[in-house]
């Protein structure tokens, strides 16, 4: 089945609308990622594996909706989407479905309990991935009866409004399926990254914990505060990293310079292998962040919630910004550079 989408100017010759998805798990990510493959067409199965779920995600993907209908990612209402999507306890509606999305708890014993309900109901040619950000998908694909048709799809939240996705292989991946997931990713307006040999953390997490890790060693000894931290990323990488990654950046703004700063600065850097005690100590407090108004910053309720709604804000703006520099911005303006160019030939 999954073969028989072939690609056509780098999007599969099927639609979302013929492509039915299942999405396990309802949480914040979980919702985000059920919005926005509803915005881009397909029939949507979500199972709630927890009940309380069953509460909390419809509210919470009309939100998404209504504010993308707002922000004019969408021209239709809620209820336009909602005719599209099953939400359910019942892991038999995930039947039809094609492609199912895992995002549960980073727990494995509960991912292999999922994973069995889940092959337990949908056919032998389904696409099975999980959105895990910590477990590598070799040791996953484990937990599965057929590991060759399973892969990784780690999302950025909120779902509905970022370009980021990584489409991971496992050792045991037919490279076939993880390329259908690239290009039918498009759909999703996303600028994927296809992950072709596994490795713990994939490509960004593995970039964002290494400045973490160096973000807490600066804190914890006390070179900055966590604001001084905070303002230095904003300012700098904050400023340039939607237009380029890192490769691009160091081109754009002199190779040798980099090659001998890290000459120097790549052994004084910190190693650690540790929790750091400023993460531990939040979290055995029961520290959740904006969740729970406590984090590595003091929040009042009223912040927590201003904070929240701003990220919201931000999500829609930075989105429109970075819409104008596609990674291909500098093709698009040759090819249109070429077209002038003819056009005033004589």
């Amino acid at each position: 089945m999954m073969e028989t989408g072939e690609s056509t100017a780098g999007q599969p010759a099927e639609t979302p609308a013929q492509i039915p998805v299942g999405v396990v798990g309802l949480g914040l990510m979980g919702c985000s990622i059920t919005t926005c493959l509803l915005m881009a067409g397909h029939p949507v199965v979500a199972v709630a594996p927890i009940p309380a779920d069953m509460q909390t995600a419809l509210p919470r993907i009309g939100e998404h909706l209504t504010k993308s209908r707002e922000q004019g990612l969408v021209t239709e209402s809620p209820d336009h989407y909602f005719n599209n999507l099953t939400l359910t306890e019942d892991y038999g509606r995930l039947g039809n479905c094609r492609l199912v999305i895992e995002c549960t708890l980073e727990n494995l014993d509960i991912k292999r309990t999922v994973y069995r309900k889940i092959e337990a109901v949908v056919a032998d040619d389904a696409l099975m991935t999980s959105n895990t950000s910590a477990i590598p998908i070799s040791i996953l694909q484990q937990e599965t009866s057929r590991p060759e048709r399973f892969l990784g799809l780690h999302w950025a939240e909120p779902s509905h409004t970022t370009r980021f996705l990584e489409v991971i292989c496992g050792d045991r991946t037919d490279l076939r399926h993880a390329e259908w997931l690239y290009e039918i990713s498009h759909f999703w307006n996303k600028e994927p990254t296809l992950v072709r040999k596994d490795i713990r953390g994939f490509i960004s997490n593995r970039l964002m914990y290494a400045m973490y890790r160096e973000a807490f060693y600066l804190v914890e000894n006390g070179y900055a505060t966590v604001e001084d931290v905070d303002r230095a990323c904003r300012n700098n990488a904050g400023y340039w990293m939607t237009l380029v990654g890192l490769f691009r950046w160091m081109d754009l703004t002199g190779v040798p310079a980099y090659h001998t700063v890290l000459t120097d600065l790549f052994p004084t850097l910190s190693n650690r292998t540790d929790v750091p005690p400023l993460i531990d100590d939040i979290v055995k407090a029961g520290g959740k962040g904006v969740l729970n108004a406590h984090g590595f910053y003091e929040y009042t309720e009223e912040e927590a919630r201003l904070w929240r709604e701003t990220f919201e804000e931000f999500s829609y703006e930075i989105r429109r910004l970075a819409l104008k520099y596609p990674a291909d911005v500098v093709k698009k303006k040759l090819a249109a550079n070429a077209g002038d160019k003819t056009e005033t030939q004589p």
